[in-house]
């Protein structure tokens, strides 16, 4: 028996639970998972990657859905311990409110995996893919679809620091042409949530500020993709203004094939959730973090030293989409509902 003490939301209190990562042995590890808003479609493959890899293992997970409330994952993740979690898995709703969770978590001696949002404090593993590159490869394929224009930029979420990052990959990418007049940024803005209404939303006000005059969308992923490409069908202009995602979502997938999306940027959730639950795994087990497997490194953007895993991320376009097909992350048949048959490679 361990006495756990907590401070979370300005409360300090002690709560006796059984386990922590100093007792976790192999074949006796929990692993706790706090997921920011597990209604997005991606997070369930992340999760079964994440379970099978911690089956595998021996190991037993534990989860909880914050439900887009900052609030509530204060108290999930506080809950998580109290049940026992060696290790935790955080997919940050916001990255600076989820603070006092980790420093709980550490306090505790219970290691933490900043999963695919940043969580910048040094005691927060942080594994993700290079989100820059990200936002560069959706630039690059908008800009080869529509090389000059009028541009809008629909970002995520605030609170969320990967949505600056896209955008700095994106502006990376576009700032030249920008400079040079040849493509205008008609309107940007974050999408609260990342929901696509509120992306949505945002897209309708940038084309009445722009009166439709828009000729390109840069989306930030594929549910931001989806609430542009709906705001864009309204005014009849889906299919002729390139759109760009993340996520290899289904939907989006389909939208490729249907040609009103230009792109979505693929990253493997699968390797994803696997590599998190093993580093999971090895912290639990008495690993620190530098030692971890293919852990590099890296200056956050406050000048803090984390050390961090980054996987590659790839371009999936309607001249590529056999590759995720063939990869077993999508079936033909939801890729080419409704797509006229030999209209794009993968739907002949």
């Amino acid at each position: 028996m361990k006495t756990l003490k907590f401070a979370l939301a300005g409360a300090v209190f002690s709560v006796a639970a059984m386990g922590s990562a100093a007792y976790a042995q192999d074949g006796d590890i929990t692993v706790g998972v706090s997921w920011s808003n597990f209604q997005e479609e991606r997070w369930k493959t992340d999760e079964a990657a994440i379970k099978k890899a911690l089956e595998a293992a021996g190991a037993k997970y534990i989860s909880a859905d914050a439900q887009s409330s900052a609030a509530k994952q204060l108290t999930d993740v506080e809950s998580l311990i109290t049940q026992g979690a060696d290790a935790l898995i955080i997919l940050a709703q916001d990255s600076a409110a989820i603070g006092p969770a980790v420093q709980t978590a550490a306090n505790n001696g219970i290691p933490v995996v900043g999963y695919d949002r940043l969580i910048e404090n040094p005691d927060a593993f942080y594994i993700t893919f290079d989100n820059k590159e990200v936002g560069r490869i959706q630039a690059r394929e908008v800009q080869k679809a529509q090389p000059e224009g009028n541009y809008a930029f629909i970002k995520g979420s605030s609170s969320d620091p990967n949505a600056d990052f896209l955008f700095s990959g994106q502006m990376e990418v576009l700032q030249e042409a920008i400079d040079s007049g040849k493509i205008k940024n008609v309107g940007e803005a974050y999408t609260d949530g990342w929901l696509p209404a509120n992306a949505q939303q945002n897209m309708e006000q940038i084309l009445t500020s722009a009166n439709n005059d828009v000729d390109a969308v840069v989306a930030s992923n594929d549910g931001t993709a989806g609430g542009a490409v709906a705001a864009l069908a309204a005014q009849g202009l889906a299919g002729t203004v390139p759109v760009s995602g993340q996520d290899a979502d289904q939907a989006a997938l389909n939208r490729i094939a249907l040609g009103t999306q230009t792109v979505s940027v693929w990253k493997d959730s699968r390797e994803l959730g696997k590599r998190a639950a093993e580093i999971a795994l090895e912290l639990a087990g008495g690993k620190e973090m530098g030692e971890v497997t293919g852990a590099e490194e890296w200056d956050s953007p406050n000048g803090m030293k984390l050390e961090s895993i980054f996987l590659t991320p790839v371009a999936i376009t309607k001249d590529n989409l056999q590759t995720i097909i063939d990869a077993g992350w999508v079936s033909k048949e939801t890729v080419c509902q409704g797509v006229e048959a030999g209209s794009v490679p993968a739907c002949s």
